[in-house]
């Protein structure tokens, strides 16, 4: 009975290579996000106008994610 990577009829490298992609676009995106909300918070603190402005730079980070999940799927001959 197949398990892991060849249950999916995909091999190892590719499997390794696609969860390398995934967690450190996670990684990054996770350090990306702390920072600015850091900072975004501060922001706040002084000025309730900017709230637009901070959600919008906290959501760009993600899309390292994406990107990485685009690598991972072609990577693994998904697309």
């Amino acid at each position: 009975m197949a398990t892991g990577a060849e249950a999916a009829g995909i091999g190892a490298y590719p499997a390794i290579s696609a969860a390398i992609a995934i967690a450190v676009t996670a990684l990054a995106t996770a350090w990306a996000q702390a920072k600015i909300g850091a900072a975004g918070v501060g922001a706040l603190a002084e000025d309730d106008s900017l709230f637009g402005n901070i959600l919008i730079l906290t959501v760009i980070p993600e899309t390292m994610v994406i990107f990485g999940l685009v690598v991972a799927l072609v990577a693994t001959g998904f697309i």
